[in-house]
């Protein structure tokens, strides 16, 4: 069966890619869960606008990579979640939440999966964040985490 990702599905592709999978797999896995639809015409036309689109939103060059790294590295980013007693936080800080607040400091729209971080962070104060913006280039961002009141 031909079908059309809605989101990203590990060892099968990305949201907007169109797969042949099975028909058990489609009808009994991913149709039921939502990251899948069935392929059409007017569907794929949607996969491909969706991708023009995806394609401009993405870095190209290293020369792209560095301004946005620039600009990313001379953004103070500060986050503020709950905490309890001697710093320690209520869950963690995710790529998506470090992606959001980029975006509140001022910094550029950055994907959630193109941050890197080596070990949770579970704790108060100041972080370092890679965010990988091309193969070769890597910005290291500071990240404030204080707690909230």
């Amino acid at each position: 069966m031909k079908i059309i990702l809605t989101s990203e599905v590990p060892g099968l592709g990305a949201a907007g890619d169109v797969v042949e999978v099975k028909d058990g797999y489609a009808r009994n896995y991913l149709l039921p869960r939502g990251v899948a639809i069935r392929w059409t015409r007017g569907g794929q036309k949607d996969v491909d606008q969706l991708r023009r689109a995806r394609k401009i939103r993405e870095i190209a060059t290293i020369e792209q990579a560095n301004e946005v790294k620039g600009r990313l590295e001379g953004v103070k980013v500060r986050m503020r979640v709950r905490a309890g007693e001697g710093g320690r936080l209520f869950g963690s800080v995710t790529p998506a939440d470090i992606a959001s607040a980029v975006k509140e400091a001022g910094g550029p729209d950055i994907d959630k999966r193109r941050i890197e971080l080596g070990r949770p962070i579970k704790s108060l104060g100041t972080h370092q964040v890679s965010v990988r913006l091309h193969p070769e280039v890597v910005a290291n961002v500071p990240l404030e985490v204080n707690a909230s009141k």
